[in-house]
């Protein structure tokens, strides 16, 4: 079985320092004792985390032109993928937005532990945070993996993105579809889907796809709409709309 970090070095070109390892090692140690008492996540043994927790987090490398200088983890959950970026860009101002106590009590726990600095643990719900000032198009980065559907997640992260910068959306293996079913809202709040990188690496269970979603205007006012809303009643690209073509396109590139 390969050592994960090897592979990390292979198929993403990150070459991790000791100080970064021990981090590492730090973060699965810790996730594995909290989890004895707080369920945070359902991969509990040691090559789970490191696979689908460590190294899945940084395929978000492959979605950066340039290392951000400020990045959002919306729906981080323990902390994936916001704190293994952090660790590889030290000086990332990072915010992570985790509405369950007990996972965000965990997050901020392991930034104290590390002495991570210019890193900022919201308990609040992506809807509200979108309609904050101080992070209301004030990213460069806005990530999330799989906590919601494509639709719902882009009025998630639009919101906060600068224009210029970039949304990240890590998703299974119905990303494409996702994708189109996505078009529309998108659109309406400013953004262009730019490309679809698939995750499938050599050594490496499982394969997802990377959907890279550039920010092109400004988000109109009225998004996100209000709490709960995204996801009850996800605004959905219709049969006959133009994305089908971006869709097919993705697809066959």
């Amino acid at each position: 079985m390969h050592n994960w970090i090897d592979l990390v070095y292979k198929h993403l070109g990150i070459d991790l320092s000791d100080l970064q390892r021990f981090q590492f090692q730090v973060l699965q140690e810790e996730l594995q004792e909290w989890n004895e008492k707080v369920n945070l996540t359902s991969i509990k043994d040691a090559r789970g985390i490191q696979v689908k927790h460590f190294f899945d987090s940084l395929t978000c490398f492959m979605g950066f032109e340039d290392w951000p200088e400020s990045l959002i983890d919306v729906g981080s959950g323990a902390g994936f993928p916001g704190l293994p970026i952090k660790f590889v860009i030290p000086d990332l101002r990072l915010t992570l937005v985790e509405s369950v106590d007990k996972k965000s009590n965990f997050i901020r726990h392991i930034v104290e532990e590390l002495g991570l600095t210019d890193v900022t643990v919201i308990s609040k719900r992506a809807e509200e945070v979108g309609r904050m000032p101080e992070h209301r198009e004030a990213y460069d980065i806005a990530v999330a993996r799989a906590v919601a559907p494509a639709p719902t997640l882009a009025e998630y992260l639009l919101p906060l993105v600068k224009v210029g910068g970039r949304a990240l959306m890590q998703k299974g293996t119905r990303g494409p579809m996702e994708i189109l079913e996505a078009g529309k809202v998108i659109d309406l709040c400013g953004g262009e889907i730019s490309d679809l990188r698939r995750l499938n690496f050599d050594g490496i269970e499982g394969e997802g796809n990377l959907v890279l979603i550039d920010k092109l205007r400004h988000t109109p006012r009225e998004f996100p709409r209000a709490v709960g809303i995204p996801a009850k009643k996800p605004i959905l690209t219709s049969e006959d709309e133009k994305y089908r073509k971006l869709f097919d396109e993705l697809l066959n590139s």
